[in-house]
């Protein structure tokens, strides 16, 4: 039995919102918020560590662009950058992404602690 073919590494051209020489940005599927962002890079690899010194540079500056588009459509008051990396955290498709989440005053009671809500009881200290 042949293994599914990663969806990050054939996207649908009309799925791209921005790319560089070694990644392209798109919207997340499943959003968080309003503007939700992937930054992928076209290879394939599982992990942030395994990224070359090249492909760090293109997500990164993708990164920005990903950012100026979000403020300029979503308009939103802030940010949150999240990468699970592993199956223990969180990773399901086994394609290095960065999250690009929008956050919007008032979009949850409490935001203090951000990406630290990962694990709900330590996200408030």
């Amino acid at each position: 039995m042949e293994p599914e073919p990663c969806i990050f590494c054939t996207p649908e051209t009309k799925e791209i919102l921005l790319e560089n020489k070694g990644a392209y940005a798109k919207f997340d599927l499943n959003p968080v918020s309003r503007g939700h962002i992937l930054i992928i890079p076209k290879r394939h690899i599982g992990s942030i560590f395994d990224a070359s010194s090249d492909e760090m540079v293109d997500l990164w500056n993708l990164l920005i662009l990903a950012r100026n588009y979000a403020e300029e459509r979503f308009n939103p008051d802030g940010y949150n950058l999240g990468i699970n990396d592993g199956p223990s955290a969180g990773q399901t498709i086994m394609h290095l992404h960065i999250h690009l989440i929008p956050r919007y005053s008032g979009d949850m009671p409490d935001p203090r602690g951000g990406v630290r809500g990962v694990i709900p009881h330590k996200q408030q200290y």
